[in-house]
């Protein structure tokens, strides 16, 4: 028992290193769009996406951090690293190349896989997850037993 509890902790450590790592990397592509866009330019990309990336990587990053919509913004986040592995850095290699997208991946898809856990909005203000997965396979306590569980006990 006490432990489901304490995994209902588990996302918190990565919620609060990718959220704040990603408003870090969106943040200067939206203050300075022009530069953005040049290097969106030089690597071959649409101008126009560099825009849509910044905003996707701050406020993507800020709703991870806070624990709202969390399970959404972890897939386009995914999604995005996915795209800048294999568009950009996978030519670079792995060191300085792209490992850090490859662990920021990594903690988008256990952030699907898991839900934004025990402190965020979604779980103590809203008192729900917005996308939550099926009760079926939950690990909180207020699940329903099936009758293999009352077997097993």
């Amino acid at each position: 028992m006490l432990q489901s509890k304490i995994i209902e902790f588990a996302p918190l450590p990565l919620r609060i290193i990718a959220g704040v790592g990603f408003m870090i990397h969106g943040l200067p592509k939206i203050l300075d769009i022009g530069k953005t866009q040049g290097s969106f330019m030089n690597m071959g990309l649409p101008q126009d996406l560099a825009i849509l990336i910044g905003l996707l990587e701050f406020i993507g990053g800020l709703v991870i951090l806070l624990g709202f919509l969390t399970r959404i913004a972890a897939g386009l986040l995914a999604i995005e690293m996915i795209g800048a592995i294999l568009l950009v850095k996978l030519s670079k290699g792995f060191i300085d190349g792209f490992e850090l997208d490859l662990l920021y991946l990594a903690i988008m898809i256990s952030l699907l896989i898991t839900g934004p856990g025990f402190l965020s909005i979604e779980r103590n203000l809203l008192k729900r997850e917005m996308f939550p997965k099926s009760p079926k396979y939950s690990t909180s306590s207020s699940t329903t037993t099936t009758p293999n569980d009352k077997e097993n006990r």
